[in-house]
């Protein structure tokens, strides 16, 4: 009989575990403080549990942690973890530390479906989600490495160095849904990390219907990855617009802000020379989200090879934002972190054996036709994610 890894469990999954054991469900409560807020795995050092219960999950259950491969730390103190998903696939998880806050970007899967052609998760092609214990095992292993660094070993153990969570590293959250609400029903709940809803973003590029399910089962703060303020031009650079278009988008995002902690969307924005930096697209973007509250984070294309695209100047982009600064709408620019280690905004590849064969075709097939073979490619993946 296999373990049951208590990492894949929220406390009602754990709850629901002890009863079937015999036990009283707040054993739960107990066990979710020892392996998340203490960042015990051990379950012989689990002292305010009785030896019975100790001896009898070491027989029927683990805490299985995901491995870490590879630790990197970046001149600007950003770190990332590539973690190991099994022996053939690897996924990436970035903490950026700053003043006020510690933010972890988290990863959902292995690989992306959506293939937006900025990103370069994307351009490595699709594996599979990952599990609940995958997922917040980025949040254990975080908290656990930097609390063993000299510079935050010196804080006590209420003190957060991980203040914010937002899951926008690898993958679409959204197209792993019931997972990665598991684990963010783990973040918020005050016996394991106890984030706050307004400090845990879901990032999604606008599975329409997973948005709505998100507003109802667990609302945490939103952001979209919009970067495009027409439907022609996203069609080309997000896939997924084809299927749900801007339309549905921003009614989809004024439907989230009826439960959302935070009072406002936040429209993110990579800046690509010449494809979506005019001062038109502002214009452009201005009349889409008239009726949105929401705010902008505009962010320089990270590089890599071959793109294809090249990072919009900082003329273009200060020009950009200003045009929506003046309808005074607050918007940042997203200082680029930890690019020295491929640990910025839309560089995070990790090691992913792609399912989906589209690597293969973009460099066996010539260009033309493969654009148009992946573009079905994409749209049947896409179809099977979010039907």
């Amino acid at each position: 009989m296999s373990l049951v890894n208590l990492l894949d469990l929220d406390q009602p999954g754990l709850a629901k575990f002890f009863v079937e054991l015999g036990e009283k469900p707040f054993r739960a409560k107990q066990v979710m403080r020892w392996i998340h807020h203490f960042g015990m795995i051990d379950f012989e050092q689990m002292t305010d549990i009785a030896k019975p219960l100790r001896e009898k999950l070491a027989t029927l259950a683990e805490v299985r942690l995901p491995e870490v491969k590879v630790e990197q730390i970046s001149d600007d103190g950003t770190r990332k973890w590539l973690i190991a998903a099994d022996a053939s696939n690897g996924i990436e998880s970035v903490f950026i530390p700053e003043d006020e806050r510690g933010t972890l970007c988290i990863s959902s899967q292995v690989g992306c479906a959506l293939e937006c052609t900025f990103c370069s998760t994307g351009r490595q092609g699709f594996n599979r989600n990952l599990s609940v214990a995958e997922i917040i095992g980025q949040l254990w292993l975080a908290n656990h490495a930097l609390r063993q660094d000299p510079y935050y070993s010196q804080l006590s153990s209420s003190d957060r160095i991980i203040s914010n969570v937002v899951m926008m590293g690898m993958g679409e959250p959204l197209a792993n849904f019931d997972n990665v609400v598991t684990a963010l029903n783990i973040m918020l709940d005050d016996s394991a990390y106890g984030l706050s809803r307004r400090r845990v973003t879901v990032s999604t590029s606008g599975l329409v219907p997973a948005m709505d399910r998100l507003r109802d089962e667990c609302p945490v703060a939103l952001a979209v990855s919009l970067h495009a303020p027409n439907d022609a031009l996203r069609n080309e650079i997000v896939p997924i617009n084809r299927k749900y278009p801007l339309k549905e988008l921003m009614a989809a995002c004024q439907r989230y802000l009826e439960k959302a902690p935070r009072d406002f969307v936040t429209f993110e924005y990579v800046m690509l020379d010449g494809v979506n930096d005019k001062p038109e697209h502002a214009r452009q973007l201005l009349s889409l989200v008239k009726d949105v509250p929401c705010k902008f984070n505009l962010i320089p294309f990270n590089p890599f090879p071959d793109s294809g695209y090249k990072t919009s100047s900082r003329d273009n982009i200060s020009r950009f934002r200003d045009i929506l600064m003046q309808e005074e709408y607050v918007v940042t620019t997203r200082k680029t972190r930890g690019d020295d280690i491929d640990a910025a905004c839309g560089q995070l590849a990790g090691q992913v054996q792609d399912k989906t064969r589209r690597v293969e075709k973009r460099l066996s097939i010539p260009i033309q036709v493969s654009q148009e073979i992946d573009q079905s490619a994409n749209q049947t993946t896409m179809d099977d994610l979010v039907n």
